[in-house]
C-alpha cells in the first residue's frame, strides 16, 4: 500500500506539472501568502538551524510576521489590503485582484480596467447585432501632425506587431439594442478598427507595422475551447509572427475596457480622448523588462497628454491569465484603449497620441543602440 501510494503521488505530481498552463489548477491563496514571505523571515528560519545567526534578529518582529502570514493563509485576509475583507464575499470582486504599479491621474482600485467576458449565448452566436451611428465614424487617413514625424523610416522592415486576443470586443454606441457591456461584441465593428488606425499612425511616422486581425473567437469555437482560453489561441499568432519575421521587435495586444465612459474618458485641450491602460502579466520572466518599457511610454504620454493614461496595472493569480503572451518577448505589452462607451473618434485621438510618443521613444532607442536610421522612402 505504501509503495502504491508513493507511485500515485508521484504520478499525479507529474501530470499536474506537465499539463499546459491554461489548464493547471492554481491557488490565489497560496500565491498571495508566499508573496508575504520576506527575506527576514527566511533568515529567521535559517537561524533556527544555525544559532550563530540569531543574534542579529529581532525575534518579536519576526514572530509578528509569521503570525500575519499564518492568519492570511487561514483567513485569506490581509490587514494591509482592505479589498481582502470583501474579496471572498462579493461575487466578481476578484476582478479587482490587481496591483497598480504606476497610477495614472485619478486611478485607484475603484476604477481599474475591467475585462469583459461575453455571455455564453453571445460567445456562441454566429449573428452580429445590427449597427447604428456608423456614418459618424471618421475614416480620414493620417493626422494633422503626421508629416513632421516621417523624417526617419524602417524601410521595408516591419518592427511592430499588432494583434487582438479578444477580437470581437465592440462598443455600445454602434450596436442596436445592446446595453450590457459584456454583450458588446461584433465580428467587424470592433477593436481591430482601433488597431488599423494605430498601424496607420505608426507607419506615417516611419515605423513599419504588421497587423494580425485573426478572429480568435471563431478559432476557439472551431476547437471547442472556452473564452478563457483566448490567450492560448492568440499565443500561436505571436509565435508564428516571430518565426516568419525576425525583424519584429514590439508586440502589442489591443483591447478595450468594459468600464463605463466616466472612467474611460478624459478631456484634453477641449477634446475628448479615450483613456489608455497598460496591462502587465505578473507571472512571466520578462516582467521587469516589460514594466520598464511601458513606464517609459506612460511617462512620455503623461508629459504630452496629461491624464490620458490610467497607468500600469499588473495582473496575476488564478483569476487571470498572468502572462498575456508577454513571456515571449521583453518588448511585449497589452493596452486597453477606451471603454465600451467610447466612440471611434475618441479612440482614434488616443492611438494617434500613443503613436506620437511611441515613435519618439522608438527612434530615440534606435539612435542609442546605434542602429542604422534610413531616410524616408520616396512616395
Amino acid at each position: 500500500m505504501i509503495v502504491l501510494t508513493l507511485i500515485l503521488i508521484f504520478s499525479l505530481s507529474g501530470i499536474l506539472t506537465t499539463i499546459k498552463p491554461g489548464y493547471r489548477v492554481s491557488s490565489n491563496l497560496v500565491t498571495d501568502a508566499s508573496q508575504n514571505i520576506s527575506g527576514g523571515l527566511l533568515y529567521h528560519l535559517m537561524a533556527s538551524e544555525n544559532h550563530s545567526l540569531s543574534s542579529s534578529i529581532d525575534n518579536n518582529r519576526i514572530t509578528d510576521s509569521i503570525g500575519n502570514i499564518l492568519f492570511h493563509v487561514v483567513t485569506n485576509i490581509s490587514f494591509k489590503d482592505p479589498r481582502s475583507f470583501l474579496g471572498r464575499e462579493l461575487s466578481g470582486f476578484n476582478m479587482f485582484d490587481s496591483k497598480i504599479l504606476v497610477a495614472g491621474e485619478g486611478t485607484d482600485y475603484t476604477n481599474l480596467p475591467i475585462e469583459s467576458v461575453p455571455p455564453e449565448h453571445v460567445f456562441h452566436s454566429n449573428k452580429d447585432p445590427d449597427l447604428k451611428n456608423t456614418e459618424n465614424i471618421v475614416t480620414t487617413k493620417g493626422s494633422s501632425n503626421s508629416e513632421q514625424h516621417s523624417i526617419l523610416t524602417t524601410g521595408n522592415k516591419k518592427v511592430v506587431f499588432l494583434y487582438f486576443t479578444h477580437t470581437r470586443e465592440s462598443y455600445l454606441p454602434y450596436l442596436k439594442g445592446i446595453t450590457n457591456p459584456n454583450a458588446a461584441s461584433h465580428s467587424k465593428m470592433n477593436v481591430t478598427m482601433v488597431g488599423d488606425k494605430l498601424k496607420e499612425e505608426l507607419e506615417d511616422r516611419g515605423i513599419g507595422t504588421t497587423i494580425d486581425k485573426t478572429d480568435v473567437q471563431s478559432q476557439l469555437l472551431k476547437k471547442g475551447w472556452k473564452y478563457g482560453q483566448s490567450y492560448l489561441e492568440s499565443r500561436t499568432l505571436v509565435q508564428d509572427a516571430m518565426k516568419q519575421d525576425r525583424d519584429l521587435h514590439y508586440f502589442i495586444d489591443i483591447h478595450r475596457d468594459s468600464a463605463r465612459k466616466k472612467k474611460t474618458t478624459v478631456v484634453i485641450n477641449g477634446q475628448s480622448y479615450a483613456k489608455i491602460s497598460f496591462i502587465i502579466g505578473g507571472e512571466n520572466p520578462n516582467h521587469d523588462k516589460n514594466v520598464q518599457l511601458v513606464k517609459n511610454i506612460h511617462s512620455r504620454l503623461e508629459k504630452k497628454y496629461k491624464g490620458i493614461s490610467k497607468g500600469i496595472i499588473e495582473k496575476a493569480g488564478a483569476s487571470t491569465n498572468g502572462k498575456f503572451n508577454q513571456d515571449l518577448s521583453s518588448n511585449s505589452f497589452l493596452i486597453e484603449v477606451g471603454g465600451v462607451d467610447n466612440t471611434f473618434e475618441e479612440m482614434y485621438r488616443t492611438v494617434t497620441a500613443f503613436a506620437d510618443v511611441f515613435s519618439d521613444f522608438y527612434w530615440q532607442a534606435e539612435n542609442v543602440n546605434g542602429s542604422e536610421l534610413l531616410p524616408p522612402a520616396k512616395k
